[in-house]
Order: structure tokens, then sequence, then C-alpha cells
């Protein structure tokens, strides 16, 4: 099974670019593109969260024409600048659904769990008890199906000071690790938000963050003025194969011309 995660596209209305300056229907376009030329073909896409930038009908609208080129199923979830009820709206058919949240079960040879850690218009996700509960009994319904947990937020500090003053709350992630660690078919729990690649163990499995398919959140430690770069664009790719477990490959978006080693 081959799952290909893209997260945080950032969709603006047409003609219009984020911030200004970032054309963020260019880079998703490009990043459609890769996905249809990956070979073999992936069983899916899962888009990890901030969709949009404002919530609006109009960048949802300009979400659909953009993903329309994809030609395998489509998982989206909702990150922090996303509306579920307007996001359900324009795809009614790959958004999770579980009491007005979107979690929910793909299932598939690698099972995916989808958790709604969305509160907007608040930046910073959260957790809720019945959220964690409803996510014991389906770990624990199929507790041999390899699994991926996938949600926006981390349940992690990243060390970038101003994107972890909107993570994910203490209580939603003790809670989830808790739950994560009774359950050792969980893979990775995969995540966005950071704009960045970064990786972490987390209840007894590894906890993922994909980079965005546009701007990148800079890397920086010492907690300086927010700030954003043009690093290439990149998605992760999660390969099971029985016997040899879930692999994840970083890759950047783009074509980087190959050349065989035989030229």
């Amino acid at each position: 099974m081959l799952i290909v995660q893209l997260s945080d596209p950032h969709i603006v209305e047409r003609s219009q670019q984020l911030l200004g300056g970032i054309d963020t229907a260019a880079f998703l376009r490009a990043a459609v593109d890769h996905v249809e030329q990956i070979l073999p073909r992936p069983d899916l896409v899962l888009l990890t969260g901030d969709l949009v930038n404002e919530g609006e009908p109009e960048q949802y609208a300009h979400l659909v024409e953009l993903l329309a080129p994809l030609s395998v199923p489509l998982v989206l979830l909702p990150g922090n600048h996303d509306r579920v009820d307007v996001l359900r709206a324009a795809f009614p058919s790959s958004v999770p659904e579980r009491d007005g949240r979107a979690d929910g079960v793909v299932e598939g040879e690698v099972r995916i769990v989808a958790l709604d850690t969305s509160r907007f218009p608040e930046p910073g996700g959260d957790l809720d008890a019945d959220q964690l509960d409803w996510l014991e009994d389906v770990l624990s319904a199929v507790p041999t199906a390899p699994t991926i947990v996938a949600m926006h937020h981390p349940p992690f500090a990243s060390g970038i000071a101003h994107m972890d003053a909107m993570a994910l709350s203490a209580t939603g992630s003790d809670g989830l690790e808790a739950v994560i660690a009774r359950h050792p078919q969980v893979e990775r729990v995969v995540c966005g938000h950071l704009h960045r690649s970064i990786s972490r163990r987390f209840g007894g499995t590894i906890a993922q963050v994909c980079p965005g398919t546009a701007h990148a959140v800079q890397l920086d430690l010492a907690d300086r003025p927010p700030a954003w770069n043009h690093e290439p664009p990149a998605l992760l790719l999660h390969r099971w194969a029985p016997g040899e477990g879930l692999v994840t490959h970083l890759e950047v978006i783009g074509d980087h011309h190959p050349v065989t080693f035989d030229d």
C-alpha cells in the first residue's frame, strides 16, 4: 500500500497570493502533477490540514478545482485555518465525519484513523475526552492491523517557539500518548501544521510531520521573530509491504532530472 501525504497548501481565492507573494495555487498544482507521476500508483492521498487560509467557501471552491486532476482517492483533514462544515460541503465524500468532527476510519491494508484536532478559529488544537475514548475503541477493535493515526497538530513541542505557541494542548497530547502506547499496531502518527519535516518518538511509535506544499516555516530554535522561507516544497510517501513494515520517504516536489548510473 502506498499513501501520499500532503499538507498545509493554504489556498486562497483565485488570482490571489498568500502573504502578498506566495502563489500557493501554483505550488499545489505542481504537487498534484507530481503525485500523478508517482509509480506505482498511490492508493490514497492524505491531506493533513490547513487546506485553505481563512476557511472561506470561495477558497474551498478553488481547492476543489486544484485537486480535481488527482486520480486516486482523497482523505482531507482540517487544520486550524479550516472550517469543518464549509470543508465538508465542498468535499462531501472525502472528509471523515463523527459527531460533527472530522474523525473517522479508512479501512485498507493499512488502517488510517483520522482525528480532528482543529478548533477554528483558535490556532492551537485539542482532543476531547470523547475523541480519545473513541480512538481507544477503534484501535482495540482491530488490534493486529497496521495503523496510521492522522491529525493536523503534532502532539509534541518542536522548539520553534511561535509554532509551539499554537500547538496541540498538553491534555490532548498526554491523552493521545497514553492511548497510542497501549496499541503497538500504530505504525505512525502523521501530522502537518509545522511546515517542516520533523519526527519524534511518541507513545512507542513515531510521530512524523509532513512539510507543506508551499512555503516553509523557518527553522529557528533561538526564538527570533516568526519567518517563512522558500525551501523546496515536499511530500511524504508512506509505503507498506507485508514483512517489511511501514517505510516513509521524504520527496521534494518537482522534476529533479534523474540520470541513470549507466549514462
